[in-house]
């Protein structure tokens, strides 16, 4: 009869030590939606780090390309969205800097023979939505001077 509460006992504390574990465990993040530049299979923790290399570049945060839920108990932005224009200005931009590095960086390589991208966002940007760019003055631009009519 003694061994039949140990049994019990022993059962009862697997149970709660398993419950308590599935109750801790994470949710499985959602699966991304509406990536039209990204690929379809990219990791969740991958995504996240071109996302916050975005805004470390930009100097923003989500909501910057990111439209507000419609569900007002969400506190995160709707991803998927399309509703706001910075979010393709950025598609765009991802694929043109993804053209520039193929046509000029393409040697470029890691050990591996994977291509390292030379251009990114924060090459113009340095932490600003809005980059400015300003030409040289007139004697600091390099090139060969114009041809003479003579």
């Amino acid at each position: 009869m003694h061994s039949y509460k140990k049994i019990i006992i022993v059962c009862f504390v697997a149970v709660f030590v398993i419950t308590g574990i599935a109750a801790t465990r994470a949710p499985e993040p959602p699966k991304a939606k509406n990536l039209k530049v990204l690929p379809k299979d990219i990791s969740h923790d991958d995504l996240e780090k071109v996302m916050h290399g975005f805004s470390d570049a930009l100097g923003v945060h989500c909501d910057y390309c990111h439209a507000k839920s419609s569900d007002p108990n969400q506190k995160w932005p709707d991803f998927a969205s399309d509703a706001k224009p910075e979010k393709n200005i950025a598609r765009k931009m991802m694929k043109m800097t993804a053209k520039i590095n193929k046509k000029f960086f393409s040697f470029n390589k890691d050990e591996q023979g994977n291509v390292q991208d030379a251009i990114s966002c924060g090459i113009c940007h340095h932490g600003s939505p809005h980059p400015e760019f300003k030409a040289p003055p007139h004697e600091e631009r390099q090139g060969p001077p114009p041809p003479s009519n003579n």
